[in-house]
C-alpha cells in the first residue's frame, strides 16, 4: 500500500515537473520571440544607413538634409519613370534616400506609365501632365512642381553611332527634387540682379556660364539683368547683386547706384578679371578692407629631372571658417586663367564696424608676380625662390553691420569677392565642379539662406590608374617572375614531403 502511494507521488511530481517545464518553455519562446519583435520595431524606426561608394552617388548634401530636418509638412512624390529609362534605378535610390532623411514626411508613390496606365492617366490629368517625358511631382500643401528626367540628367548620347546605350555623364537628380521642394516651401523666387553692360558674359543662350545659370536657377532664384546707366537705384525686389568678370569699368553713375544699394544691406557678389582695368571697383572694394593687388599668382612645377614648367592657372582650397565655405572646408579647386593676390587689412575697417575673412587661399608654393608680362624666365625663377610662408588670398568675405555670432541674425550688408573670373565659366565647371558649390553657398549666403547652401551635381568619374616607370618596373617582375614562383615553390614542398 506504502509503494503504491509513493509511486502516485512520484508520478504527480515528474507530471507537475513537466508541466512546470512546458511554462517555463513556453514562456521563454514567448519571452524571445517579444524581444525579437521589440528589436525589430526599435530597428525599423531608428537606424542607419552608410554610402560607402567611391562617387557617394546617392548620398544626400547638408543642404536637403537640413531641409527636410525643417519640413513641416508632409510632401508627396509621385514617380512616372519606365523600367526603360536610363536613371530610372539612380532616381529610385535616391528617392529612398530622401524617405530616410524625411523621417516619415516623404510619401513616395511609383507608378510605371507604360503599364499601370489607368492611374497615371489618373494622375496626368490631376496635376495637367502634357508631356510623354519621364518625370516626378512633387506635391506639398496644395501646390505641385514638376522635374523631368531631363532635369535630373545629363545623358551622352555620343555611343548610340557605335551600338552602345546613353550614358549618363552627370546625375542632378538631387538638385532637382530639393530645387522643386524649396521652391513649394519658399513660394515666391529670390531675384539675384545681373550686372551687363561692361562686357559681362551674357545671360543668353550659348552663355559661356550657362551651366552657372541653371545651377542658380535650380535653388529657387530668378536672374533679373540690370544696366546700372538706366537706374537711379537697384529695384526693391532685388536682394542681390552679382557682377561677373566686367572688361571695362563702371562710370560714376553706375558706382553712386551701387554703393547707395551697398549702404542699404545690399549684398553683392564679384568677380573680377585681374586682366580688366576696372579702377573704380577695385576703389570700391579697397575702402571695404580688400586690396586688389597688380600682380598675378604662379607657380613652377617640375615636369622633369631637371625641367620646369611654369603656370598660371591657380591650384587653392577653402577655408572653413565661413558659413559658405564650411562645407568645402579644405577642397581643392583650380581656378584657370590670371588670378591676382588680395591684401585684407581688417584692422583699418574695424571701426566702421566691417568686417572681413578669407574664403579661398592659394596653394603653398605659389607666388604673386608684379612683374607679370616678362619672359624672362631666370627672373621668375629667382622671384619664385623668394616666396615666403604667408598665404595668397584670392577670395574674401565682407560684412558690414553684422554680428561675428552666426546665432545672431542681424540686418548687414555683405559682400564676396574673388579674383577670378573664369572659374565660373562651363569649360572650368565640367573639370572643376567645387566652382559651382563656392558660388552655391555665397549667394545663399548673400540671400541669408545659410541653411540652404550647396549641392553639385554626381558625375560619373572612370577609374584609373596611373602608374610610374618605377610602379611599372615592379608590377613586371610581379607578374613575370613572383606569380609563377610561389605555386612553384609550393609545388617543390609538396613534392619534396612526399618524397621523404
Amino acid at each position: 500500500m506504502a509503494n503504491e502511494t509513493n509511486k502516485r507521488q512520484r508520478h504527480s511530481e515528474k507530471k507537475i515537473r513537466r508541466v512546470r517545464i512546458g511554462f517555463n518553455v513556453l514562456a521563454q519562446i514567448v519571452l524571445a520571440l517579444f524581444l525579437v519583435a521589440m528589436v525589430n520595431g526599435i530597428a525599423f524606426k531608428h537606424y542607419a544607413r552608410w554610402d560607402f561608394s567611391r562617387e557617394q552617388k546617392y548620398a544626400l548634401s547638408d543642404k536637403t538634409k537640413r531641409f527636410l530636418d525643417a519640413l513641416k509638412g508632409k510632401m508627396r512624390i509621385t514617380v512616372f519613370f519606365p523600367p526603360s529609362s536610363p536613371i530610372t534605378t539612380d532616381v529610385q535610390n535616391l528617392l529612398t534616400e530622401y524617405q530616410y532623411a524625411g523621417k516619415g514626411k516623404i510619401d513616395i508613390e511609383q507608378i510605371d506609365p507604360e503599364r499601370n496606365l489607368s492611374r497615371a492617366k489618373e494622375l496626368f490629368d490631376k496635376y495637367k501632365v502634357v508631356t510623354d517625358e519621364p518625370l516626378l511631382i512633387v506635391d506639398y500643401q496644395g501646390r505641385n512642381k514638376t522635374v523631368k528626367a531631363s532635369e535630373m540628367a545629363d545623358i551622352d548620347q555620343s555611343g548610340t553611332a557605335m551600338g552602345e546605350g546613353p550614358r549618363v555623364a552627370a546625375f542632378k537628380g538631387e538638385q532637382g527634387i530639393t530645387s522643386a521642394m524649396i521652391d513649394l516651401v519658399e513660394g515666391k523666387k529670390k531675384t539675384l540682379g545681373y550686372v551687363l553692360g561692361h562686357k559681362e558674359p551674357p545671360l543668353s543662350e550659348g552663355s559661356p556660364i550657362s551651366i552657372l545659370k541653371t545651377f542658380i536657377e535650380n535653388e529657387n532664384i530668378q536672374f533679373k539683368e540690370l544696366n546700372l546707366l538706366d537706374l537711379d537705384a537697384i529695384p526693391d525686389d532685388v536682394k542681390t547683386v552679382l557682377i561677373v568678370g566686367p572688361q571695362y569699368d563702371l562710370s560714376e553713375r553706375e558706382m553712386k547706384v551701387l554703393r547707395n544699394f551697398w549702404d542699404k544691406q545690399g549684398r553683392i557678389l564679384l568677380l573680377l578679371d585681374p586682366a580688366a582695368k576696372t579702377p573704380k571697383l577695385d576703389a570700391f572694394v579697397n575702402e571695404l578692407g580688400v586690396k586688389m593687388n597688380d600682380d598675378r599668382l604662379m607657380v613652377f612645377v617640375r615636369t622633369g629631372i631637371q625641367e620646369l614648367a611654369l603656370t598660371r592657372d591657380v591650384q587653392a582650397h577653402f577655408i572653413g571658417d565661413s558659413p559658405i565655405t564650411r562645407r568645402l572646408a579644405d577642397v581643392r579647386a583650380i581656378f584657370l586663367g590670371g588670378t591676382s593676390s588680395l591684401t585684407l587689412e581688417p584692422d583699418r575697417i574695424r571701426t566702421a564696424n566691417i568686417r572681413v575673412e578669407p574664403l579661398i587661399q592659394a596653394e603653398k608654393g605659389y607666388f604673386a608676380e608684379t612683374d607679370y608680362n616678362t619672359d624672362n624666365q631666370a627672373k621668375l625663377q629667382a622671384d619664385a625662390k623668394r616666396v615666403n610662408d604667408t598665404p595668397l588670398t584670392i577670395g574674401a568675405a565682407i560684412e558690414k553691420g553684422g554680428s561675428a555670432d552666426e546665432r545672431v541674425q542681424l540686418n548687414s550688408s555683405r559682400l564676396v569677392v574673388v579674383s577670378n573670373a573664369t572659374f565660373v565659366q562651363d569649360n572650368a565647371i565640367t573639370q572643376d565642379q567645387q566652382g559651382l558649390d563656392f558660388v552655391s553657398g555665397s549667394v545663399n549666403w548673400l540671400l541669408s539662406r545659410e541653411q540652404l547652401i550647396g549641392i553639385a551635381p554626381k558625375v560619373s568619374k572612370p577609374l584609373t590608374f596611373t602608374l610610374s616607370d618605377e610602379a611599372l618596373a615592379r608590377l613586371r617582375w610581379i607578374i613575370l617572375v613572383f606569380m609563377p614562383l610561389v605555386p612553384a615553390v609550393i609545388g617543390t614542398v609538396v613534392w619534396w614531403q612526399r618524397r621523404v
